[in-house]
């Protein structure tokens, strides 16, 4: 069939995990002539990029029959994968220096959709106010499935972290529950010309210093910036002397420094939690956050 002649769809994916590598989600949106159409899914281990990935080649399947589509996505990965990538990998039967590429999996028959298709690609920037791709990030942070949550681990400490800030006088609180068995305390703070990420920064850090006897931690926080930053990208940042792949020197590197101290030293296992079902202490630690930057 002529490509004027095929049915049209306009396509948003996102995906993503939290924390990246972990637990997964994936979305589309299929605009079609006749009705919109929503996906999602979910994988138990996966990245950031393999849930672009998903999402997709998911959202291709969808379609019965070939289409005229555009795709809308915010994954570099993503764009240039397809756009760049993919022909030398499908020449080399998708390895590189004699490895398997990442995602194989996706990629092969995501090819193969490529073939049934007309597709043009079109990159968005995320979170930009576009509300059908905010509504695709929507629908893959919903599908990311909870791990549950060690809070009853009698032998550990349990740092709740939460953080708040007004926007329009920059000014910010944090708050920590911490508990161990029946003992529980308390801590909080505020500061000025400050920021969101500052706030969680610090929180995470005034829960560890408070810890004064060598025992397992488990630190939890409802910031993926925090998460992400501790688990993942911190390692890297110092190891290239606290500068981003882009060049540009690291946000908050005095607090980020701190916490890498404190979490070489003291081992914490890191845990995120939803913002829309925190457990009852950081309730209590988002409460006296806010407090705190209110007063």
């Amino acid at each position: 069939m002529p490509h004027d002649d095929l049915p049209s769809a306009i396509i948003y994916t996102d995906g993503g995990c939290n924390p990246n590598p972990g637990p997964g989600g994936w979305a589309a949106i299929l605009r079609l002539p006749d009705a919109d159409r929503e996906l999602s899914g979910s994988e138990a281990e996966a990245t950031n990029n393999r849930m672009e990935l998903r999402a997709a080649l998911e959202a291709l399947r969808a379609l019965p029959c070939s289409h005229r589509v555009e795709l809308y996505t915010d994954s570099r990965y993503l764009q240039r994968g397809v756009t760049e990538w993919l022909p030398g990998w499908i020449a080399n039967r998708f390895r590189v220096q004699d490895r398997e590429i990442k995602n194989r999996d996706l990629w092969e028959p995501l090819a193969r959709e490529l073939e049934r298709h007309q597709i043009t690609w079109r990159w968005t920037k995320g979170h930009a106010g576009d509300p059908w791709n905010e509504r695709a990030d929507q629908l893959a942070r919903a599908a990311i499935p909870a791990k549950s949550l060690p809070l009853d681990d009698k032998n550990a400490v349990h740092v709740l972290t939460a953080a708040a800030y007004l926007g329009r006088a920059r000014k910010g609180g944090w708050g920590v529950i911490l508990s161990y068995r029946t003992h529980r305390k308390s801590l909080s703070g505020a500061e000025k010309a400050t920021s969101a990420n500052r706030m969680h920064l610090r929180a995470a850090i005034e829960g560890l210093r408070a810890i004064q006897r060598p025992l397992p931690i488990h630190i939890y926080t409802a910031s993926d910036y925090l998460i992400n930053g501790a688990i993942t990208w911190v390692k890297g940042w110092a190891a290239n002397g606290w500068v981003t792949k882009d060049g540009k020197d690291v946000s908050n590197r005095d607090l980020w420094e701190e916490l890498a101290a404190l979490d070489a030293r003291l081992k914490p296992a890191w845990h995120v939690v939803s913002s829309e079902s925190m457990p009852e202490p950081m309730v209590e630690a988002k409460r006296i956050a806010t407090e705190a930057a209110k007063a």
